[in-house]
């Protein structure tokens, strides 16, 4: 690896650090300024002021801002997210379970959407301008048209209440075999697949059409080989680094959008646990959960953007 690959990717570290410590700040300003008052909710409304000054000095809330964030930062870089204001519950406990069935669900939806994705788009280029690749592409424009929440709903509708082949509810919980799992995570992993599949499958259709006007594509064409042998063979490996990172940005998109998602179908993962939590105004649980999805949104495009700077070859071998 070339001391400059390794200066381009040192810098990417330290971005992806400075963009963390950016994040932090900007959730902890966001959960500040919510409407309404922990204290005040719950003691209810028939509370005193005086008991609510009680309640919220004894929660930290009367000390200055600058002085809780640095407070909670230090917390968070030990490892320690504090504990919920409204159940006084470990917010790290809660959410390692919360975050581990939200990749679970990521992680199932990026297993069907990814391969099926790079299939549609090599299918698209194979026939492109004919009638596969113009279907493909008006079904795409079609999801991508259609909010993730009509889609939900629609599946509840059809799938659920309609046909009765799954639950409409997704709860699952440890005591459920891996098929029982699958079963009521069913609905969900479609409409996310939907969500991204279009997405993904458009990229790379444009990353490999972009490959297909090289010169040695051309000459791999000259040379009698079949045209999905060109496109397997020598367009879809040059294109695999604009591929990876549209990949890899649909994937934090997975673990980040899901919100809407999991609310529509009641998942118990991150995004409900960070709304549940949002409408009480417990502001340790919101920073945490906050804090825990822009982690995952930078990293993972941190991660699209190494790999970018890795697979150039012109980085790889400067002259």
């Amino acid at each position: 690896m070339s001391s400059h690959l390794i200066l381009l990717v040192t810098q990417r570290l330290a971005l992806g650090a400075l963009l963390l410590l950016a994040s932090s700040i900007l959730i902890f300003v966001g959960a500040q300024i919510l409407p309404g008052d922990v204290a005040q909710a719950v003691l209810g409304q028939s509370a005193t002021p005086e008991a609510i000054a009680n309640l919220r000095a004894e929660m930290g809330l009367d000390q200055p801002a600058v002085y809780r964030y640095l407070q909670w930062l230090s917390g968070v870089l030990q490892g320690d997210f504090g504990s919920a204001l409204t159940n006084g519950a470990d917010i790290g406990i809660s959410i390692s379970k919360r975050l581990g069935n939200t990749l679970f669900l990521a992680f199932w939806a990026a297993l069907i959407s990814v391969p099926l994705a790079v299939l549609l788009g090599l299918i698209a280029v194979r026939f492109r301008n004919r009638w596969p690749d113009r279907l493909i592409s008006a079904l795409s424009l079609a999801t991508i048209s259609v909010p993730e929440f009509v889609i939900g709903y629609l599946f509840i509708f059809v799938v659920a209440v309609k046909l009765r082949w799954v639950p409409s509810v997704s709860m699952i919980n440890d005591s459920m075999s891996l098929m029982q799992k699958l079963q009521s995570i069913a609905l969900p992993v479609v409409v996310l697949t939907f969500v991204v599949l279009a997405h993904m499958m458009r990229m790379t259709r444009a990353a490999i059409l972009n490959v297909m006007e090289s010169p040695y594509i051309e000459t791999a064409e000259l040379k009698g080989l079949s045209k999905f042998a060109v496109v397997t063979r020598h367009a879809l490996p040059n294109s695999i680094a604009p591929i990876i990172n549209v990949v890899m940005l649909n994937l934090a998109y997975l673990v980040v959008g899901v919100v809407v998602v999991e609310v529509i179908f009641v998942y118990p993962g991150m995004g409900q646990y960070l709304v549940d939590h949002v409408s009480k105004r417990d502001i340790p649980v919101v920073q945490a959960a906050g804090l825990i999805f822009a982690s995952v949104y930078i990293l993972l495009n941190m991660a699209a953007d190494i790999i970018g700077i890795i697979a150039n070859p012109r980085l790889r071998h400067p002259k």
